[in-house]
């Protein structure tokens, strides 16, 4: 198997900037949200209370998530090529893909939409957590005797697993002293950095450009 020198294509590194964009903004608008939003307990309230109809700048957050989806879809579909071109690639970066149309439509949807009997709401987010949460176990594999991504696998797989068990134990109501706002942290920590992360990691890597075709002259 060819193992790949530190290199990425020019539009792998743009794309590395719409996952840095998309986190920044989208941690920007959850800080706005929260100080706007009197007696809001990290601990005690759900992260998407900050979209909820008692939040007084819910579309800030609302809008914030959705923007992190729709860049998120981008810098996914940009950064392909810096993967090898195997299945666990292409299948967790469709996972990606899935979990960042999720972030979409649970903006989109907040609390106590009513569509699918005012379950919308839990049924998009589980959609986003779980298709995060397996697709950084699949990219972990994707980036095994990949150069380019040393030192992150190990980081991939673990954020994964951090995901999907606090997922478990959330679902579970075995939050414990974190309560359901620190757990559902726990969730979406991991996801958001480690986008943030690979997104820095590309922009700083070196870039090749495909090499132009050979221009050929009629003979004279």
């Amino acid at each position: 198997m060819t193992t790949l020198g530190p290199l990425v294509h020019r539009t792998a590194r743009a794309g590395g900037a719409f996952l840095v964009v998309g986190v920044l903004q989208f941690i920007a608008g959850m800080v706005i949200a929260q100080l706007g939003f009197k007696g809001y307990s990290l601990l005690g309230n759900y992260i998407s209370d900050l979209g909820g109809p008692q939040s007084p700048l819910a579309w800030v957050f609302n809008d914030s998530i959705r923007i992190l989806g729709v860049l998120g879809i981008i810098g996914v579909v940009m950064i392909r090529t810096a993967f090898q071109d195997r299945l666990t690639s292409k299948v967790g970066l469709w996972f990606l893909v899935v979990a960042e149309f999720g972030a979409v439509l649970v903006g989109s949807f907040p609390e106590t939409s009513p569509e699918l009997g005012g379950n919308i709401h839990s049924i998009v987010s589980a959609v986003t957590f779980i298709g995060s949460g397996i697709a950084l176990l699949i990219l972990a594999l994707a980036m095994f005797r990949d150069t380019r991504w040393e030192g992150y696998r190990g980081y991939t797989f673990l954020s994964g697993v951090v995901t999907l068990v606090a997922l478990v134990l959330f679902q579970e109501n075995l939050n414990g002293p974190l309560g359901v706002g620190g757990m559902e942290r726990l969730i979406v920590a991991p996801i958001l950095l480690w986008a943030l992360l690979i997104g820095i990691h590309l922009l700083r890597m070196p870039t090749y450009a495909p090499a132009k075709a050979a221009i050929t002259h009629p003979s004279g």
